[in-house]
């Protein structure tokens, strides 16, 4: 496999200067409960509090921003069910543009009208997400639009590493990153631009078990086609597009992976709500529950967990303090 072909760190810098008056730098709060169960110093990013409950507007808001005029005028499509699509439809709305967002027929109500409340027009396609994005890039190639992948893209990489470059201002020192791993293309950003400035601060990819597609290929050496299985992680759930360009970065730059069960993901979820009082969906608990699992390697560093998102179906959330 060849080295990453894309400078995540210029890509980052160009992203800060396009997508800054768009969204928001989120707190980096430090956690007193976490901090004394872990013995570590541990912070919390709070991208659950971004634009749209989920850091996936900064890559959405970057790669529309990037779109020449003419591309931007035609319309752009995408494939979502949940944060990438609200991501995309909030894009299009500052930029009073248009675009379609493809989903399939099992999407959640409520996440579909969320999309169409942000100005997107929603149309669907097929049983399951894998169905809606391949119809989605062919009927993007057949109208000549432009398709907005939901990692697999420099600019979408660049976009979200604005959080790595908000975490270098915010905090002097880090010692380890904790971040959700579903495509890659948060912890490509964060990582790529982080260790640009602090080639110490360890990288840990976070995945459920249910779901470690980038974990396993990863370890294979190529990108595999594997099952997932239901997880409370949607939103790291699912495969890794072949050839994408996040997995030769995770190759580089991410230091370890760590998997956590369905019920760590519960507890840890459900304890982070009745101690911080605010909310986050399955992804944002997965570093949580993985952090805990390493606290003997963690004690006295300064370490930062990325609360990717705080979308959650209120049955689930139901179902999970019940």
């Amino acid at each position: 496999m060849d080295g990453p072909s894309i400078d995540v760190f210029r890509e980052v810098k160009a992203a800060e200067s396009r997508i800054r008056p768009y969204i928001r730098q989120t707190y980096l709060e430090p956690s007193s409960y976490f901090s004394e169960i872990s013995g570590a110093n541990i912070f919390f990013k709070c991208e659950n509090l971004q634009h749209t409950g989920s850091f996936k507007a900064r890559g959405a808001m970057n790669k529309l921003l990037s779109l020449k005029s003419a591309e931007l005028e035609r319309g752009v499509v995408t494939a979502s069910t949940g944060n990438h699509g609200a991501a995309v439809a909030y894009a299009l709305g500052q930029l009073e543009a248009n675009g379609i967002v493809f989903v399939p027929s099992h999407a959640a109500s409520s996440k579909v009208e969320a999309i169409k409340r942000l100005g997107a027009e929603v149309r669907y396609y097929g049983t399951d997400s894998v169905e809606a994005e391949a119809y989605a890039r062919q009927y993007a190639r057949d109208q000549g639009l432009t398709f907005i992948s939901p990692y697999n893209d420099p600019q979408i990489i660049g976009g979200q590493g604005t959080i790595g470059l908000e975490l270098a201002q915010q905090l002097e020192h880090i010692d380890a990153v904790f971040i959700a791993l579903g495509g890659g293309g948060m912890i490509s950003g964060i990582a790529g631009y982080l260790k640009r400035l602090r080639s110490d601060c360890r990288i840990i990819g976070c995945s459920p078990a249910n779901s470690q597609v980038m974990i396993q290929s990863i370890k294979a050496g190529e990108i595999l086609d594997l099952p997932s299985q239901p997880t409370l992680s949607d939103g790291t759930s699912g495969g890794v597009e072949p050839g994408s360009i996040t997995f030769p970065l995770c190759q580089e730059l991410v230091d370890g992976y760590e998997t956590v069960t369905e019920e760590e993901i519960k507890r840890w979820l459900r304890q982070y709500l009745f101690s911080h009082h605010m909310l986050i969906e399955g992804s944002a608990a997965v570093p949580i529950a993985a952090m805990l699992k390493r606290s003997d390697e963690l004690q006295g560093q300064n370490v930062v967990i990325i609360l990717c998102g705080a979308n959650i179906d209120l049955e689930t959330l139901t179902e999970i303090l019940g």
